[in-house]
């Protein structure tokens, strides 16, 4: 076994085991933590990838700043634990044959992007840290920004929601 192959399945399992976290724990807190967790363990599998761009904007953007702000609102609305409640238990029956169907998609989609990704890199045709940038800020600046002030409106509309519920 490979040390690129053994750090691989660390992270893997890392990733796996913070979003098991996430969906199991009953403080949002925790849950928002988990899924800083599942952050860092996706930025070190794209490092292994070769891919130091996406994994730095993976730790920047998204362990960094989005997690703030989610930490931000689940501590605006004093968010406490979770209740757990019986009230659908239809989610629980058509629940486990979707997650199969989506499983079977899942494989089905992996099993044939690999041909095309073999092709790629064949090909030379992966894109280097500058094409990205250059990409992201000219040609793809404005979906960039819409999504800069989506995320701000989201925030706005909690500010407001607890505001409401405090009055």
């Amino acid at each position: 076994m490979t040390p690129q192959l053994a750090i691989f399945f660390v992270l893997a399992a890392l990733a796996v085991l913070g979003a098991l976290n996430l969906i199991i724990q009953r403080h949002p807190i925790h849950s928002a933590l988990s899924l800083i967790v599942v952050m860092i363990a996706l930025a070190g599998l794209y490092l292994l990838m070769g891919s130091e761009f996406v994994a730095a904007v993976q730790i920047i953007v998204y362990g960094g700043a989005i997690m703030v702000l989610f930490v931000f609102v689940i501590m605006l609305l004093n968010a406490g634990v979770e209740e757990r409640t019986n009230v659908s238990k239809l989610a629980g029956v058509a629940g486990i044959p979707l997650a199969v169907a989506l499983l079977g998609f899942l494989a089905a989609a992996i099993a044939r992007s690999n041909e095309s990704a073999q092709a790629g890199v064949e090909s030379g045709t992966l894109a280097n840290t500058k094409e990205i940038s250059t990409m992201l800020f000219k040609d793809f600046v404005y979906p960039f920004e819409l999504t800069s002030f989506l995320i701000l409106v989201a925030i706005v509309g909690a500010i407001v929601l607890a505001q409401r519920e405090k009055s």
